[in-house]
């Protein structure tokens, strides 16, 4: 079996669950939720809702990865929580779907912004593809190279954030709006769907916290240091988003934020007029490339992981002697992400994916509950309020999957399609590792 590099700490393990989640969504994602509820208080209270399921996931992942601080994260704890072939099913929609599919889509995002802002004449394929193989390259240098291009996009993107915050708390006149109640409406069922409609896009937004457990096994102390780095990371992206969200509530008041598809812009050129939009635009361009940077970066340990386990093919477990980085694993995504970008088909999938997604998430949260009914007592971090953080997170994703199934079922139906895909392909590899 091989082993990758321990090179990564606290500070690291931080950066990356911060450039897990933060990509594009805060800087969009607000109008589509001021576009179901309408007041500053439930917007307000929808993302401080949203924070707090992120913060009991980031409880139940940095238990898991006390428990299991090995390679793969998320795959190690399916595995050994339930069935090898479940954790398969889940790297294999990873790899084809959910990650390689967001990657693509968050790619066309930078190269549509990058365009926008040098106005070069370049086919918007070209561009994604290009910041895809450029990342794929770096990230095939190690997992210290990867780590310090990630870490410093993170960097660029607090400034960015906290640079909109300033110029809408400070510089920016507030809205005038008439007065408005706690409510939009009463307090009924259609309250209550719609303010559950509102939460699809915050839980979205917060996502992405999970991937930095695929790196477990390659930090020197990731018992220590991943917990710590989930709990620090989410609750300082809880912070910035709701900051940010205050900001567009203030400056744009709440039907100004619904009616703009981009209140960062809006915000900045209240402030600063079009340099200020500007500004934010190249902010934006930077936070979807470190978003990129720190997919590429975690995520391929999954596929390694899964060939370590003579689950997929030999050599994406080969790792390069000079690097010790998993090289091939981290080519293909890179690969398979690029195709998705360039035939323009990462819509489509991302529609198909949103509730298999959380059906996951959600199975994560039950694989502690089974780590704890077989083993009460373990060193390390343990969950705080368990089980009813816990359980509380389970339902939260499972509450998504209902809403999204409820919405969308044909592209549910066609996800969940994909996902049983990989149930034949786990048997397939299964009976290759047996003949061998």
């Amino acid at each position: 079996m091989t082993r990758l590099a321990k090179r990564l700490g606290l500070f690291d393990a931080i950066l990356l669950v911060m450039g897990g989640i933060v990509g594009s969504g805060i800087f969009i994602n607000p109008y589509v939720v001021a576009r179901q509820i309408h007041t500053p208080f439930l917007i307000l209270t929808a993302w401080i809702a949203g924070g707090a399921v992120a913060l009991a996931g980031a409880f139940v992942y940095a238990e898991l990865a006390a428990r299991r601080p090995e390679v793969g994260g998320q795959y190690a704890y399916l595995r050994d929580a339930f069935h090898p072939s479940v954790a398969f099913v889940y790297g294999w929609t990873l790899l084809l779907v959910t990650q390689t599919g967001g990657m693509a889509a968050v790619a066309v995002t930078f190269a549509r912004y990058f365009l926008d802002i040098t106005h070069a004449r370049l086919p918007e394929t070209a561009v994604s593809a290009a910041a895809l193989a450029s990342l794929t390259i770096v990230n095939c240098f190690g997992v210290r190279a990867g780590s310090n291009v990630q870490g410093a996009l993170m960097v660029l993107k607090i400034v960015a954030i906290l640079a909109l915050v300033a110029a809408g708390w400070i510089i920016a006149r507030p809205a005038v709006v008439p007065g408005t109640g706690l409510l939009d409406r009463t307090m009924s069922m259609d309250l209550i769907t719609a303010f559950g409609a509102a939460m699809t896009p915050v839980l979205f937004a917060y996502g992405g916290w999970q991937t930095t457990s695929f790196v477990a096994g390659e930090m020197r102390d990731s018992r220590r240091d991943l917990p710590r780095g989930l709990i620090i990371g989410v609750t300082a992206v809880a912070a910035l988003y709701l900051s940010v969200t205050y900001v567009y509530v203030r400056v744009l008041g709440a039907c100004g934020l619904a009616d703009t598809t981009t209140p960062a812009s809006a915000v900045m050129r209240a402030a600063l007029g079009e340099p200020g939009a500007r500004f934010i635009a190249i902010g934006i361009a930077i936070s979807t490339l470190g978003f990129l940077s720190q997919g590429m970066l975690t995520a391929p340990r999954v596929y390694f992981a899964m060939a370590n386990d003579g689950l997929f093919f030999r050599s994406v477990a080969w790792i390069d002697p000079r690097t010790e980085a998993p090289a091939v694993a981290i080519a293909l995504q890179g690969v398979v992400a690029m195709i998705i970008a360039v035939t323009g088909r990462y819509e489509q999938i991302l529609n198909y994916v949103t509730s298999v997604d959380f059906i996951l998430f959600g199975m994560t949260g039950i694989a502690l509950l089974v780590f704890r009914a077989r083993s009460p007592a373990s060193e390390g971090f343990r969950t705080p309020g368990h089980p009813f953080t816990t359980i509380g997170f389970i339902a939260a994703c499972f509450l998504v999957v209902a809403s999204t199934i409820s919405k969308y079922p044909a592209n549910s139906a066609i996800g969940l399609a994909i996902l049983l895909t990989g149930v034949p392909v786990y048997f397939f590899w299964k009976e290759k590792r047996t003949w061998k």
